[in-house]
């Protein structure tokens, strides 16, 4: 094997961890000594061992004289853990090839720096894109302190989420609404608007087995959703947050911050401000939120040049009628030319559904 086969294994460790090592990074780490590998290791969750000081203490003694590929650059400062470089340095390893340097401007090649000073030769950029990819999450909220925002939708061929009645179950098969769960698992929150919880009275929770539950969100701007909705009542590890504006009745706030919900404040307007919203989910340590608004939601969204993804459930059905409602609702572009063209475009079948997965523009995801 070679460097980047050694590499598409540390890559495929730190995968081990999706969803569960946020506001952190995924990062796995194969220690190789006379082309046997000695030690392997993945951060597993934030606050615990890194990658790097997992692989190292597999590897023991096998680990002097050694090359580590590591996902991403070893950090040099003291955070919850202590710096990986100085682990690296003591076990004696000769060599360290880096796929992608860390984005966090506290390392930002300080620890490629550090470990040439201690005489390691280090090679970094192996198979650096597929590294970048794979915390694309990371790499937003650490250089840009906003969170990675995925539009998903469900729709029919003629692009309706409901018929006119609202009904909505089920548009998609088993194997889409699987792969829907797995994205919930996956990122850090969901987020639906208060006409969603009303009318479906969804509980926005992770249903597989081993799976996490998201934050749940609510865009209420007033405080309207009844305290016994699902999304409130339900038994869940993880929180749920309304986000409402500053003029929102006490009342309202008082009656759902009695049931345990958190409530964020974002904006003055008759609206919630999305990108003050997204600001204070930064803050909050929110990485990554899944929208799965309905048409208006969506629209919000888009408007605002928030998101940066797209995952998108076409089923083979035609459900018709002017009064059926659209993923995206709104007055839409004008021109064509004013329509934001999806990168790095992907399709999967699932079952008789397929999925179309893409980035929005650059230009995008400014918050």
């Amino acid at each position: 094997m070679g460097d980047r086969e050694y590499m598409q294994l540390a890559l495929e460790l730190a995968s081990c961890a999706r969803g569960r090592t946020s506001p952190n990074p995924m990062v796995g780490a194969v220690l190789v000594r006379d082309d046997v590998i000695v030690g392997r290791g993945w951060h597993q969750r934030a606050g615990e061992p890194h990658a790097e000081i997992l692989a190292l203490k597999d590897a023991g003694e096998a680990a002097r004289g050694a090359t580590m590929y590591v996902s991403l650059e070893p950090c040099c400062h003291t955070g919850r853990t202590g710096p990986c470089t100085e682990a690296v340095i003591g076990a004696g390893v000769s060599r360290v090839i880096v796929a992608m340097r860390d984005p966090n401007p506290l390392v930002a090649g300080k620890g490629i720096t550090r470990l040439r000073d201690a005489g390691i030769e280090v090679t970094d950029g192996v198979l650096e894109s597929e590294a970048r990819s794979l915390n694309e999450v990371f790499i937003k909220y650490i250089t840009r302190r906003l969170p990675f925002v995925v539009l998903k939708a469900a729709v029919s061929l003629d692009g309706k989420i409901a018929t006119h009645t609202g009904d909505s179950r089920w548009i998609t098969g088993s194997e889409a609404r699987e792969y829907g769960h797995r994205l919930r698992d996956t990122y850090d929150a969901i987020l639906v608007g208060a006409g969603t919880v009303r009318q479906d009275d969804p509980s926005l929770t992770a249903r597989l087995p081993g799976a996490r539950d998201p934050v749940r969100i609510v865009l209420d701007s007033r405080g309207t959703i009844p305290p016994t909705a699902r999304v409130i009542t339900q038994t869940s590890d993880a929180p749920t947050l309304v986000a409402v504006t500053a003029g929102a009745p006490e009342a309202s706030l008082k009656a759902l911050e009695s049931t345990g919900a958190g409530i964020v404040v974002a904006g003055e307007g008759s609206r919630v401000d999305l990108p003050l919203l997204m600001r204070e989910l930064a803050a909050r340590q929110i990485t990554s939120v899944l929208v799965e608004g309905g048409g208006q939601v969506h629209a919000s969204f888009i408007a605002a040049r928030l998101p940066d993804k797209v995952v998108w459930f076409i089923a083979p059905k035609i459900i018709g009628g002017i009064r059926a409602p659209g993923a995206v609702s709104g007055l839409g572009a004008e021109r064509m030319a004013d329509v934001p063209v999806l990168d790095q475009v992907t399709v999967k079948r699932l079952g008789q559904d397929i999925c179309i997965e893409g980035y929005f523009p650059r230009t995008q995801g400014a918050g």
